[in-house]
């Protein structure tokens, strides 16, 4: 088996984030080789106890390191971290990263090649950057909750933080835009802007747009006889042909085509939950499978976990869910470990900074660092 793609091995990023955005782009850079360190103030990441599950996931192949920023002692630290790094990423509200003395102008002068990325609500500038928010927020605001995601329901938010999740990957995406051009620069995202580029790509910027132009009705998700949840993917004709053949009381001239499904929409909702209900998960699955309709279980990811495709494609290591893809036949990114505990690594990356016993025993004294 070839070993995994880490291209980006030898790459030091310096991680301030809290929470999910700045430590989701973390994540991915360190799947893919970087070497993280997370810098958490001496109480922690308050992701450690919102979310810890995520927690978890987002903060493995992670280094911690535990500084009060706020300490004046921390600069001498900072500065040597940032020296021996080429990426550093930030999620503070606007002026808070100046008030601690981490901002992209102070910490380019220790290095001018530096590729800096900041990871706020609503960006660095405008009426709203300073304003307080999170995911569903910005999701409601840029208008990821005026449409439903069903045929027959409202809108409803998704278990995932989209803007968080999303903003996280854009970051991903430009600091390594920013190491390929090797100038050093100063990314500024928005997590409402990335929220909105979503949206605008899946509803486009027509105020006018039909609300269920993104849906099918037979495109969704139902409920079987054993009140488990199927999800029938039938978009293109041949699909629906094969599933009319099993089900034959929709071979109806009200559904006869794409254009009359949809404008029939809400009868064929109906009557397709009526019929799924008329068997269990089970049956269905074995029934569409077998003639090419597509058709999948509403599952969790521990269940997902275990599917022979995921098994096949090394998907999961060490009880996470690996980097989604595969370069040159090899797959890509490694789980090196599991998230650190507070400060676990302070006193060595400490001894890697060059500071001595008697300097770290300061720190701690003088409690600018937690070990």
């Amino acid at each position: 088996m070839p070993e995994a793609w880490l291209p980006l091995t030898g790459v030091r990023v310096v991680d301030f984030s809290m929470f999910v955005p700045g430590p989701f782009c973390s994540a991915i850079l360190a799947d893919l080789g970087a070497e993280v360190i997370k810098v958490e103030p001496p109480r922690g990441d308050p992701g450690r106890s919102y979310v810890p599950v995520q927690f978890a996931s987002e903060n493995r192949n992670k280094r911690s390191i535990a500084i009060d920023l706020k300490h004046p002692a921390s600069a001498r630290i900072v500065e040597e971290l940032v020296k021996r790094s080429q990426v550093v990423i930030e999620g503070f509200r606007p002026g808070v990263a100046q008030r601690l003395g981490i901002d992209f102008a102070s910490l380019r002068k220790v290095k001018p090649s530096l590729v800096y990325c900041s990871i706020s609500g609503y960006g660095q500038t405008g009426p709203w950057r300073e304003r307080p928010g999170h995911d569903v927020n910005y999701v409601a605001a840029a208008g990821g909750l005026a449409f439903p995601g069903q045929w027959l329901t409202a809108p409803a938010r998704s278990s995932l933080p989209i803007a968080d999740m999303a903003g996280g990957g854009f970051a991903a995406i430009a600091i390594l835009a920013a190491l390929r051009e090797g100038k050093g620069a100063y990314l500024d995202l928005s997590l409402f802007e990335a929220a909105f580029f979503l949206c605008a790509m899946r509803h486009s910027l027509d105020r006018d747009v039909d609300p269920r132009a993104h849906l099918f009705p037979v495109n969704d998700v139902f409920e079987c006889a054993d009140g488990a949840r199927l999800t029938l993917g039938i978009l293109e004709e041949h699909f629906w042909q094969n599933f009319v053949r099993l089900v034959p009381e929709l071979a109806d001239e009200r559904f006869s085509s794409d254009a009359k499904r949809r404008a029939n929409g809400d009868a064929l909702s109906a009557i397709l939950a009526q019929v799924m209900r008329g068997k269990t998960a089970k049956a269905w699955i074995e029934l569409l499978e077998a003639n090419d309709v597509p058709v999948d279980l509403c599952v969790t990811p521990g269940e997902a976990a275990r599917h022979p495709q995921l098994i096949e494609r090394k998907s999961v290591e060490r009880g996470y869910a690996k980097f989604p893809v595969w370069a040159n036949g090899a797959r890509a990114g490694e789980i090196r470990s599991g998230p650190p505990r507070l400060g676990e690594h302070s006193r060595e990356i400490l001894v890697e900074l060059g500071f001595d016993d008697g300097q770290i025993a300061d720190f701690v004294k003088e409690k600018s660092v937690v070990c």
